[in-house]
């Protein structure tokens, strides 16, 4: 399939263009920082922000334009969460 786009840079007002499904872990980065995460089934998520906070959001099922570098298996219980950048 042809790309018109290829060869353009990503900005972050740009459609997410990789996803990866999380397993939260307390000891492991995810592998990219997000532009945003999908959370399928709402609940706590604690997470590691790109600037090296750690705090807690309770989310809704949906999409949700937050930059991090972990999420914590410890204090999260939300469920079907996709990293996307």
């Amino acid at each position: 399939m042809s790309d018109s786009y290829k060869s353009h840079l990503t900005g972050l007002r740009d459609p997410i263009v990789r996803g990866q499904s999380v397993t939260p872990n307390d000891n492991t980065d995810l592998s990219k920082t997000t532009r945003a995460l999908y959370v399928g089934v709402a609940g706590n998520v604690r997470v590691t922000m790109q600037s090296g906070d750690i705090v807690s959001f309770a989310f809704g099922a949906g999409w949700h334009p937050i930059r991090v570098q972990r999420i914590w298996a410890t204090g999260t219980d939300a469920s079907a969460i996709v990293a996307c950048s």
